[in-house]
């Protein structure tokens, strides 16, 4: 399938390639839990604000369609990776093989956490392509920085509420709303810095996917 008949360029189909790479990533070795200066996080917080970066710079260029097409493209292949994971875990190993108790240990994340994952990652990249392009619109295409900041650090805090409280909510009685949301504030201001600081980078991804060659 060549550029031509997907309508997309050599450059839009590279940020589609990182696009689909960096949601697996996220969703994989991302739930690893680490501590950034005391706040537990996944390490798929370093990865996280590309996926939103990516969708920015095309929604910015390309317009709202392709953005969306990433986004929704994006989510299918979520879904048969949470499937296809789910089935290779059950399937029955040969007794020669003794690995699959760690097999299921690294893969096998539980269905409350797949689906707050799908569910976090659906509603959020959606909401950042929406809240980027209408005020893309109000603007009458200027100050891209606030667009990009904006529509990411909204985005951001809804991925943050929606999987905590997928994941986490009642989980055991300590987990109350009042104390996911303690968790999910100083990981969402994490987010908020990453955001900040991804800003020089949607300039030049713009300025370079603008660029013929």
């Amino acid at each position: 399938m060549d550029s031509q008949t997907t309508g997309m360029n050599r450059k839009e189909l590279f940020l589609f390639a990182l696009y689909i790479t960096g949601m697996i990533v996220v969703n994989t070795v991302g739930s690893k839990i680490i501590s950034l200066f005391g706040v537990r996080v996944s390490v798929g917080i370093f990865f996280m604000p590309v996926l939103f970066l990516v969708t920015d710079i095309v929604g910015e260029v390309k317009g709202h369609e392709h953005a969306t097409l990433f986004v929704r493209y994006s989510i299918i292949m979520l879904v048969i990776l949470f499937a296809v994971t789910g089935l290779f875990i059950k399937i029955a190993p040969h007794p020669s093989w003794q690995l699959q108790e760690q097999y299921q240990q690294i893969f096998g994340m539980s269905m409350r956490m797949s689906l707050a994952s799908l569910v976090s990652f659906a509603v959020s990249q959606t909401v950042d392509v929406n809240i980027f392009l209408l005020f893309k619109k109000l603007s009458n295409g200027r100050m891209l920085w606030l667009r990009n900041n904006l529509s990411t650090m909204t985005s951001q805090f809804i991925d943050t509420v929606i999987f905590m409280f997928i994941a986490f909510y009642h989980m055991t009685p300590t987990f109350t709303a009042a104390y996911v949301f303690s968790l999910i504030i100083p990981y969402w201001l994490f987010k908020v810095l990453f955001a900040l600081i991804d800003t020089p980078f949607c300039y030049l991804g713009v300025q370079w996917l603008k660029k013929e060659r």
